[in-house]
């Protein structure tokens, strides 16, 4: 019994990450902030040493927290501590979409004031060369809603995602 009690802790630090619900959870997170707080928690034991497109949800989730704290201090703290994160991920891995397609997310929808907006374009044009070699039929749906609802990408290039 003692052997089952001293284990059991570490079943649950080493228990996997399951990335579809992540993403998925990161999609519900960005209009609701109960699922956010939930989101933050579900990836509170990632660092920058686990898997970059994790790292990346971490960094996600920590600036949108950001969104909803009252103490403006403690709202660009943990913006940038966010940001950090989602850099981090690009800059190690810049050629992996989903990182990318997580900062264009953010970068629409970070306020002017913040200037947190400089990659929208670069994102943009690299989300739409990489998106027909998308494997992962989540992540493509997910990537093909958030286009085809953004304000940052034309018709003409929401047509791109449309088409077989």
């Amino acid at each position: 019994m003692k052997f089952l009690i001293l284990f059991l802790p570490l079943f649950f630090i080493i228990m996997p990450v399951d990335l579809d619900a992540i993403r998925n959870a990161y999609k519900e997170a960005a209009h609701d902030k109960t699922k956010v707080t939930a989101l933050n928690k579900q990836l509170s034991a990632i660092t920058k040493d686990d898997d970059i497109v994790l790292v990346a949800y971490k960094g996600a989730a920590i600036t949108l927290q950001a969104r909803y704290e009252k103490n403006l201090k403690e709202k660009k703290r943990l913006f940038i501590e966010g940001v950090g994160y989602i850099e981090f991920a690009i800059n190690k891995s810049p050629n992996a979409i989903e990182p990318r397609f997580i900062r264009i997310g953010i970068q629409e929808n970070t306020p002017k004031l913040l200037k947190y907006k400089s990659n929208i374009k670069e994102d943009k044009l690299f989300l739409l060369k990489q998106y027909k070699t998308i494997k992962h039929e989540i992540l493509k749906n997910h990537i093909k809603e958030y286009i085809l609802q953004s304000k940052a990408f034309s018709d003409e290039e929401k047509a791109v995602i449309l088409t077989p």
